[in-house]
């Protein structure tokens, strides 16, 4: 005797097995990435391998260049050349502190305080990308004249004898100093600090302020305690973005400097165009990008924020 045993009624049955997603479906993300993975090697890395096989390299122009493992030459230009390093250092370290003092309370403004302006004031700050980097830095060798109302000014005002005491100026001239250069690349640079601090601060919430003036923080406290620390992310971004092009720069140096004010930019420049020493001018190259990717690694592990690291 066979029973047959039904399902009672109103008894849920099993829910189907969900299916494996198609081998091509899977395949799809990587697909996307491919365009950009292709254009990573070939304008990033193949460049990479082979300046990192020219900076071991020993030879002539006329007679060629081999590959013989000469990692002396990362030692000899090093030895060489590092007054320059160290002042590309230091002027990239003076332009990035400068465009944030200058930077922080324009992006304040834009984000809190512009109401209908913040529109305009933001097509202001970018509109200096839409003419040429060389037509920017050459307008600094007319503002800067040693006939020129800044110069004229800074005269007048005896500021000029305070920087040339700091070593920043040479009497009476703006031009061809170290001042020069460090206010082209803080001109330059600006808007690479203003975009990311401004991004940052409009993201806070204008309640919290309202919060911190409700418990009785005045508004020195409550920049310190809130707006300030929120805005780390941008802080961090737009020093990142100033200090980095910065450091390798050699059009400020080369157009509003002299041959005292040389940065490494400069040096790597007139090895690879002028003296034609190939290898010189790859192990300089390498030599920055080592040194600037340790100050970063740095720099963002101790700025306290977590958006980057």
């Amino acid at each position: 005797m066979s029973t047959t045993l039904t399902e009672a009624p109103g008894t849920p049955s099993e829910a189907p097995a969900p299916r494996k997603p198609k081998r091509r479906g899977r395949l799809v993300p990587y697909w996307l990435l491919l365009p950009g993975m292709l254009w990573l090697i070939v304008f990033f890395a193949l460049p990479m391998i082979y300046q990192a096989s020219t900076s071991v390299q020993q030879g002539s122009l006329e007679d060629g260049y081999t590959v013989t493992w000469h990692f002396a030459t990362y030692w000899d230009a090093l030895s060489e050349y590092w007054p320059q390093f160290l002042r590309s250092v230091l002027y990239a370290g003076l332009a990035t502190i400068l465009c944030l003092l200058l930077g922080y309370p324009l992006a304040y403004l834009i984000a809190f305080r512009a109401g209908r302006w913040r529109n305009v004031i933001m097509v202001l700050v970018i509109a200096p990308f839409f003419t040429s980097f060389l037509i920017r830095t050459l307008a600094w060798k007319t503002i800067l004249a040693d006939n020129g109302v800044v110069v004229s000014t800074l005269n007048s005002l005896h500021l000029l004898d305070v920087t040339t005491w700091l070593g920043m100026t040479d009497g009476d001239r703006v031009l061809a100093t170290p001042l020069a250069v460090v206010c082209g690349l803080t001109y330059n640079f600006l808007p690479f600090m203003v975009l990311p601090l401004y991004t940052s601060l409009e993201r806070i919430d204008g309640r919290l302020h309202e919060a911190a003036g409700d418990l009785y923080a005045s508004p020195i406290t409550t920049f310190r305690k809130v707006t300030f620390p929120l805005s780390m992310p941008g802080v961090v971004s737009g020093t990142l973005l100033t200090f980095i092009p910065a450091t390798g720069d050699y059009v400020n140096a080369d157009l509003l400097g002299s041959t005292d004010t040389r940065m490494v930019g400069n040096v790597i420049q007139t090895q690879f165009l002028r003296i034609l020493d190939y290898p010189t001018a790859a192990a300089l190259s390498f030599i920055l990008m080592a040194a600037i990717l340790f100050m970063v690694t740095f720099y963002i592990r101790r700025s306290g924020t977590e958006d980057l690291v």
